[in-house]
């Protein structure tokens, strides 16, 4: 039997960064290979250097402030790290490809779905006019878009996550590759869109006998998807192998670190007995669609479409469902942040009808912590300032000592060293500053907090250590938490009691370890479908 054909061959390679008369190496000599057809896992944490490695491969790195210290890329033989502007550009979007994380950066917002796939075609393939948009057409179709005409002339934000990544698969096959780089390209979608995509790529894969490498820090994913992983961390391969070798006999202790990431243990057990904190009758949140010459009202969105809830002190009720359910709508409508119909009572106070200016008073006892820490903590404002803000606002007696010390108490109850608190939030890890998050709501002492996908952008590992936070700081406050999520497993480590949100409405609610083990609804068993097994799911459920 013949040995498989070598398609990509990495040797001794490294990469340093250069910055103000500093160096640093963010990937130390690493080798690995990838044969036709195969799909190789490079996985790690965040700043392990998998991307780094990814992005070398086809010299997108930020030159000249990169370069190699050492280290050959071969591509069929071909040294890509020698090679001109003119090859490379032959190489990339022909024969090598890449994926993208998140996609509604990587797609131009200015362009319709058909010009960004048709610039492709017209550069590579000299392909225009009817026949481009038949080429569009087909692979739009290919990659499961539904009604493809339909999307041709729709731009980016007009399209959901799951869809998105889908016009990114379609552009990054318009050439048939021969290697596909797949950056975290399921790390931002929900659950049953993740299986969808991964299903995808299988199919596309065989059907072209592509060869993968796939980026994750999921081994979840790995598991069902690879024939071989490299196990990266601070920039070098610590452990490469067979997918069946990697989980059932891992060598390296990291490699064991990374199995045993995923979130544990149960929440708190529900006191029934404990008052209401935030009660819910019939709430609505109902956009309207305007058209014609005067912009009248022809009919409304319904993110929110009659919703009942009651969530007690010391509980947490997990609010999961796909892009597009309305959980986030839900929350913000709780905590009164957009205007909605029907009751909501916070600490038995009525305050769905109340002003901005008349919920001040109430907003230091309901707190938020958003998906993205990055995005929600000002980058011009230190730490000290960042955790102290909301004190300034609702405790303004307090003398700066006395604040200074309230920040370093929250920060050190978060699991940060106070002595950091004058750093920026860019100095930090993406767990760190979601620490910083939650010490800034926390600072407060409020008895409601949203958490609003808080794990989504974090590592497993990451992921676990901030599920042990949470659970410790509402033992500690007797804190009622909103849990907005797609990660079942996190929502399955914290919740007491789910409700499934699908268009707007609830389809199931209950006991959280109920609806995980027996869901009574087919949309709510495609959701654990996906989740705890990571099957594709049947297009006749996700489409119902």
């Amino acid at each position: 039997m013949s040995a498989p054909e070598t398609i990509l061959c990495v040797r001794d390679l490294s990469v340093a960064f250069h910055q103000g008369g500093n160096t640093s190496l963010a990937v130390d000599r690493v080798s690995f290979e990838i044969h036709r057809g195969e799909v190789v896992a490079l996985v790690g944490e965040s700043g392990s250097g998998k991307s780094v490695t990814a992005n070398s491969i086809l010299k997108l790195l930020p030159y000249p402030a990169a370069s190699h210290p050492s280290g050959e890329i071969a591509f069929k033989g071909k040294d890509l790290l020698k090679a001109s502007d003119a090859d490379l550009r032959d190489v990339r979007g022909n024969d090598i490809t890449m994926i993208f994380q998140e996609p509604m950066t990587s797609l131009n917002p200015l362009h319709s779905i058909e010009r960004q796939i048709g610039e492709i075609l017209k550069l590579h393939q000299d392909i225009e006019g009817p026949a481009a948009r038949a080429k569009i057409l087909e692979l739009l179709n290919q990659v499961g878009i539904r009604e493809p005409e339909k999307r041709l002339a729709a731009y980016p934000h007009e399209l959901s996550g799951g869809q998105r990544q889908r016009v990114m698969i379609a552009m990054a096959l318009a050439n048939r590759p021969e290697l596909l780089i797949a950056d975290e390209p399921t790390t931002a979608l929900d659950v049953t869109v993740q299986a969808q995509i991964l299903e995808l790529l299988k199919n596309l894969k065989e059907e072209h006998g592509m060869s993968m490498l796939f980026i994750t820090h999921d081994l979840g994913i790995v598991r069902k998807f690879a024939d071989r992983v490299c196990v990266m961390t601070k920039g070098k391969i610590v452990e490469t192998g067979p997918v069946e070798d990697i989980f059932s006999n891992p060598q390296h202790a990291y490699t064991r670190h990374l199995l045993a990431a995923e979130p544990r243990g149960e929440p708190r057990p529900a006191d029934d007995s404990q008052p209401v904190v935030v009660e819910a009758e019939d709430v609505k949140v109902w956009f309207p669609i305007k058209a014609g010459f005067m912009r009248r009202v022809v009919d409304h969105v319904k993110a929110v479409d009659g919703i009942d809830l009651t969530l007690r002190a010391g509980h947490t009720l997990g609010v999961v469902g796909e892009s597009g359910s309305g959980k986030t709508t839900l929350g913000l409508a709780l905590t009164r942040l957009i205007a909605s119909r029907g009751r909501i009572a916070f600490v038995g106070q009525d305050i769905a009808g109340r002003t901005f200016a008349e919920m001040r008073p109430l907003r230091r006892r309901m707190q938020i912590v958003f998906q993205d820490p990055f995005g929600s903590l000002s980058p011009r404002m230190s730490v000290a300032d960042i955790v102290a803000e909301g004190l300034k606002v609702h405790e303004p007696s307090l003398s700066e000592a006395e604040r200074d010390h309230r920040v370093a108490s929250a920060l050190e109850e978060t699991g940060l060293d106070p002595a950091t608190r004058w750093r920026y939030p860019h100095e930090f890890s993406g767990g760190q500053r979601q620490r910083i998050a939650i010490a800034r709501a926390m600072v407060l002492k409020p008895e409601f907090v949203m958490l609003d996908e808080p794990t989504s952008a974090l590592d497993m590992s990451v992921q676990a250590q901030v599920v042990e936070l949470l659970r410790d700081l509402q033992a500690k406050h007797n804190l009622a938490y909103l849990f907005i999520s797609h990660d079942l497993k996190v929502v399955r480590a914290l919740a007491n009691d789910i409700i499934v949100m699908r268009g707007g409405r609830v389809v199931e609610k209950g006991r959280a370890k109920d609806i995980i083990e027996r869901p009574g609804e087919a949309y709510t068993r495609a959701l654990m479908a996906a989740a705890f097994n990571l099957e594709a799911v049947r297009s006749e459920t996700i489409s119902q």
